[in-house]
């Protein structure tokens, strides 16, 4: 299992970003990680794969463990060989390289399974199997969103991490992501889920958590997270029949988001 216990992070010795979070993803499961922009989940996402220092921030409290073993102090490079692997928002991809490099580059923590690999990548996203050969600047949004999942997979990692992988796509494409992220967990991969789009994450989740200015302030099995009526309101823009809510309301809805943390 990896899991976040208690974790306060901290950039630049001082801003507090992250506050007490605690977090577990069993392996063999979805857990989607919620909330607005500025929650802070990009943040987690670092400590548990290790890219905190990259971006001048610490762990100051808590720990990350990886079956029971601490890995907050442990560079990023040993996270991964350890099977933990991250997809980066944005992409990120090499935009110089071809399609196959990019690939290639995402496999090097397993050498002698790097052609086994790249065949698993092209059966899993045929149209990068079409595009092998083209500079991966070239690809579309939705193109280089499955690239850089098919890097991060590269390494047979035990658990992926991915940031916001429907940024800025298409709902077409949006629903690719999914089957993609649900065909990846059906073949062994543990995911953690980190989305704005709620309705696709909590869709395929087994559990989830929202994450609220550096707290965790809901943990829940995905399907109460999506009968809940603070979230089908405020996180899927949905209401009861007939409701309406008064800006007394929303003001009582963010101080008990604060007393709950």
């Amino acid at each position: 299992m990896l899991e976040a216990n208690n974790l306060e992070v901290v950039y630049d010795d001082v801003m507090l970003v992250l506050r007490g979070v605690s977090l577990k993803i069993p392996e063999g499961r979805v857990v989607a990680l919620l909330g607005a922009n500025g929650a802070g989940k990009t943040t987690l996402l670092r400590a548990l794969s290790g890219l905190l220092g990259v971006h001048d921030g610490k762990v100051t409290r808590g720990r990350v463990t990886l079956d029971g073993e601490p890995i907050h102090r442990a560079p990023p490079a040993r996270i991964a060989a350890l099977g933990v692997k991250q997809a980066l928002e944005g992409r990120r991809i090499l935009g110089e390289l071809t399609v196959e490099e990019n690939l290639r580059v995402g496999g090097h923590t397993a050498p002698r399974a790097v052609k086994r690999n790249l065949e698993r990548m092209y059966e899993l996203f045929p149209r990068l199997r079409e595009r092998r050969a083209q500079s991966a600047g070239y690809l579309s949004g939705g193109e280089q969103q499955m690239l850089s999942i098919g890097r991060a997979l590269m390494s047979e990692p035990r658990y992926l991490l991915l940031d916001e992988p429907s940024l800025g796509l298409a709902p077409l494409v949006v629903r690719q992501i999914r089957d993609l992220v649900v065909r990846i967990n059906a073949d062994g991969t543990t995911v953690l889920l980190v989305e704005q789009n709620a309705t696709m994450a909590l869709s395929i989740a087994d559990h989830g958590y929202v994450l609220e200015t550096g707290k965790v302030v809901m943990d829940s099995p995905a399907a109460a997270l999506l009968a809940d009526e603070d979230v089908r309101e405020f996180y899927l823009g949905l209401r009861g029949e007939g409701a309406t809510r008064s800006f007394r309301d929303v003001k009582h809805y963010k101080r008990r988001k604060r007393w709950l943390s």
